[in-house]
């Protein structure tokens, strides 16, 4: 974990931004918990339970300059809940994620599944792709089974 911090606090210094104790308090959090998937009120619920001073503000402007300078990714899923991960070290894409539209559990999908797709679309378009995401929702593996077993 703390080589990680080293190169989240590199990627700040290289923006003229400082890896200050909130932002390490809220990184920390983030890394702690990385499959989950967090709000910014989850993450903020965490952050308080180490550092209570740090307020609910501060912790929406380190997620949204985490967003900014590619540290983070924002996403939603369909929720109006704006959700964050981290983003892929040296990944040319966004993983891809599944979630069950029964329990809500989010799972992903690591392999880029899209290359080909990309490749039609930049030349039947003539559209230059920077990025990509796909969701899919359904029920997961583990409703089907807990449905299969009643």
């Amino acid at each position: 974990m703390e080589e990680r911090i080293e190169r989240i606090k590199q990627q700040l210094h290289s923006h003229g931004y400082k890896l200050t104790p909130q932002r390490e308090a809220t990184v920390k959090v983030l890394l702690e918990n990385e499959e989950d998937h967090l709000s910014a009120e989850d993450v903020y619920l965490l952050v308080k339970e180490k550092a209570p001073e740090i307020g609910l503000a501060t912790v929406y402007r380190t997620l949204e300059l985490l967003s900014e300078l590619k540290v983070i990714h924002k996403i939603n899923f369909g929720d109006g809940v704006a959700r964050y991960e981290f983003r892929a070290e040296n990944a040319a894409h966004h993983h891809h994620h599944l979630i069950c539209i029964q329990c809500g559990t989010v799972d992903e999908i690591v392999e880029d599944l899209l290359g080909d797709v990309e490749k039609m679309v930049e030349r039947d378009f003539n559209f230059e792709i920077t990025d990509h995401r796909l969701t899919f929702h359904g029920i997961c593996h583990r409703c089907k089974a807990e449905s299969e077993s009643e």
